[in-house]
């Protein structure tokens, strides 16, 4: 973190409102500028917070961003039935670039994960009809959007696989969960109703075809101009 971030964040956090506007206004615009980038980078690149992450893949997928942390992600009006709303459900993963020689060792894979998954939560997300969205960025540069239909066929059966593997009755354990129920591009790639919402020119995806598993970058290879 530069210098120049460090006192505004703590300007911001230990003085006044007064004291922070003095502070800035007395900067050129090529240090705000910096401020700004590196305030951004750090923000997007944040392994413990997806926020601004899923904030992009939610309104780039033309749905409204809902903040909440429970719950679903977006929203949007249906435009073929008056009143009806569409849910969706954002899956951004971000993956940091390595030097060279140093061997990487996670790679998109247009894939995501549930935390704490339970037999009810499938049945209310089914009931929902809700969209999926899921994202993949490299050092917080947009790779890709991908959206599909939450009750594809093959989305549905590797999600509830997972519950019958963890709980064997076939139904929830009060108190018990699955702890990450985690799909990829194959258990959607084939769904009817996939959409890519975005995905990089071949000459820039080219770029990052080291971070992006082979089965999956082909996939949009194809897709991409």
């Amino acid at each position: 973190m530069n210098t120049e971030l460090a006192e505004v964040i703590k300007l911001y956090s230990t003085g006044s409102h007064q004291e922070l506007h003095e502070y800035l206004i007395g900067k050129s615009k090529d240090t705000l500028i910096a401020v700004l980038t590196d305030l951004i980078t750090m923000y997007i690149n944040d392994k413990n917070s997806s926020t601004i992450r899923e904030f992009l893949t939610v309104t780039l997928a033309g749905y409204s961003h809902v903040e909440q942390k429970i719950g679903y992600n977006g929203f949007k009006q249906e435009s073929i039935v008056p009143g009806k709303t569409i849910k969706c459900e954002a899956k951004p993963k971000n993956v940091r670039s390595v030097s060279p020689g140093v061997p990487i060792r996670r790679k998109l894979n247009g894939g995501g994960n549930f935390t704490d998954y339970t037999f009810e939560r499938l049945k209310r997300d089914s009931e929902e009809d809700l969209n999926m969205l899921v994202s993949g960025f490299v050092d917080g540069r947009l790779i890709y959007i991908i959206e599909f239909p939450f009750n594809c066929d093959s989305f549905v059966k590797k999600i509830k696989s997972q519950l019958e593997r963890r709980f064997s009755g076939g139904k929830d354990i009060t108190g018990q969960f699955l702890r990450s129920a985690n799909f990829n591009y194959k258990d959607y790639i084939d769904c009817p109703n996939k959409k890519i919402v975005f995905v990089l020119s071949r000459k820039e995806l080219e770029r990052y075809r080291p971070y992006i598993v082979k089965g999956f970058y082909e996939t949009l290879w194809e897709v991409a101009e």
